[in-house]
């Protein structure tokens, strides 16, 4: 994988100032219309009776050579000034690319930097908070199986447990983000993964009776994917979903195909996404729940982005939220 560094030099290397060849051509396309103009207007003249003389001798010729020079002098001129003025406008382009290129090279090397620190902080969360999270969860589940018949001892318990395994689900979410994704590349089938989503997301779809729609097509290429990352990505998204939904909602997986990747589509019926809020839901640590951690879409971001695919929050026709993934297709499949 390229370092930032070596991306930026690749980007400002693709961007470095080159004369494109049409300018090159401008002042002499210039001096070549003054010269045509020239000989056209003198032989315009010449076939309505105007006759150049000099002394009585005929001056023809001589009168084309000298308004020749002159219109292909300021044919020159002219297109040297048109040359100059579209070699800024290049200049100007390529100057905005370059920045555009710098701006986001500083952003990705801000994005590694952060990355960095908090890889140091889950992994000193994940070593002094894991071990003592386990001894506290298996200690509450001693007490609740000693509660017996005490039902506010139960109850007690099971909020601590539930809470223990909130905390240890962060904890693997900072990991998660923190560790460069490690990925096992191999043709997957959307079919096989949408089946093994629905399979994993089914129980906590049935607990709010959710309705599922499934559109594939049999056409569809395999995708090049790690499977099991992939399908966390979706998982994760149709779990977003269903609790985004009201009960009795629906959920929607789509895929289509189509210029080398294909297209996979999580849609539901719930209150959709604010379009303010569709770039900076990608954010770590940002969230509108009130118990998120905020790292879940930015985990699957990372993800995605890793497979060399893009991810995307906009709306679903008829209301309701929609993301979307573009992954590429796997090498020698042909796109539906």
């Amino acid at each position: 994988m390229d370092t930032p560094s070596r991306s930026a030099e690749a980007s400002l290397a693709d961007l470095s100032p080159r004369t494109p060849r049409g300018l090159r051509f401008d002042r002499w396309w210039g001096l070549a219309g003054g010269v045509v103009l020239a000989i056209f207007d003198t032989l315009a003249a010449a076939s309505l009776g105007i006759r150049f003389e000099v002394n009585g001798a005929e001056a023809t010729w001589i009168t084309a050579a000298y308004f020749g020079s002159s219109f292909a002098v300021l044919g020159f001129l002219i297109g040297w000034l048109v040359e100059v003025r579209r070699r800024e406008r290049a200049g100007d382009a390529i100057i905005r690319q370059q920045v555009e290129a710098l701006a986001a090279t500083r952003a990705r090397l801000a994005q590694s930097e952060k990355l960095a620190a908090l890889g140091q902080l889950a992994s000193t969360i994940a070593h002094e908070v894991r071990n003592p999270l386990a001894v506290m969860r298996s200690a509450a589940q001693g007490l609740a199986e000693e509660a017996g018949d005490a039902p506010q001892a139960a109850r007690a318990c099971r909020f601590i447990i539930e809470e223990i395994d909130r905390l240890t689900s962060v904890v693997g979410s900072l990991l998660a983000f923190a560790r460069p994704p490690v990925l096992d590349l191999r043709p997957v089938a959307v079919d096989d993964l949408f089946e093994r989503t629905l399979q994993l997301a089914q129980g906590e779809m049935a607990a709010k009776r959710v309705r599922v729609h499934r559109r594939t097509s049999a056409s569809l290429p395999a995708v090049r994917a790690d499977p099991d990352l992939l399908c966390q990505v979706l998982l994760d998204l149709v779990s977003n979903a269903t609790e985004a939904v009201p009960e009795g909602g629906e959920v929607t997986l789509e895929a289509t195909g189509g210029d080398g990747a294909v297209v996979l589509r999580v849609a539901d019926t719930g209150p959709g996404v604010p379009a303010g809020l569709r770039e900076r839901v990608f954010e770590p640590f940002f969230t509108t729940r009130a118990r998120g951690t905020g790292l879940g879409l930015a985990v699957a971001r990372q993800l995605v982005e890793a497979h060399g695919g893009t991810i995307a929050v906009g709306e679903r026709p008829g209301g309701g939220a929609c993301v979307t993934l573009s992954v590429p297709v796997a090498s020698g499949a042909a796109a539906a």
